[in-house]
């Protein structure tokens, strides 16, 4: 008998030291105002003047611009401005940029005429930062002019996208 409470008291404690044991973790999450940006302002590189020479107007971030080969910039310059775009988000986030990777065609109104737009170069670069939740983008490119480029207003109705997403 003394064997068999001793067998019994024994079991006891060998299924509660191989009892299961549970923890619990708890699951949350923030969701971040959503990245936005819209532009204010459209690209122009102003009034220029052509010869028989091709050449380029850069115009960069800060809206001042310089030319090469046979391109010359008039003093009435007309309205040059840098693309702008205001971006929003959350907080002090950051955010990268893409610009246009490829060439841009400009065409002229009522016409077949072309010329191209590339290298878009930014500020900030590559990468921008949001204060208070927001930041200002400017985008400038390079004018690309054909020898005796035929005058008159050029553009295209479709635009060039920049796109901002969270790092």
């Amino acid at each position: 008998m003394k064997k068999l409470f001793l067998l019994l008291i024994m079991a006891g404690f060998a299924a509660g030291a191989f009892a299961q044991v549970t923890a619990s973790a708890t699951a949350s999450a923030t969701v971040v105002a959503p990245i936005a940006i819209a532009k204010s302002v459209d690209m122009n590189f102003g009034n220029v003047a052509t010869s028989v020479d091709a050449g380029t107007v850069v115009l960069n971030p800060a809206s001042s611009r310089t030319q090469t080969g046979g391109v010359t910039l008039p003093a009435t310059g007309g309205t040059v401005a840098a693309a702008s775009f205001n971006v929003t988000g959350e907080g002090a986030y950051t955010y990268a940029i893409t610009l246009p990777s490829t060439d841009y065609t400009i065409t002229k109104a009522a016409g077949t005429e072309t010329m191209l737009v590339n290298a878009f170069t930014s500020t900030p670069s590559a990468t921008g930062a949001l204060t208070a939740g927001a930041q200002t983008l400017t985008v400038g490119a390079t004018l690309n002019v054909g020898a005796s480029q035929v005058s008159g207003a050029y553009t295209n109705a479709t635009g060039f996208d920049v796109t901002v997403n969270y790092n």
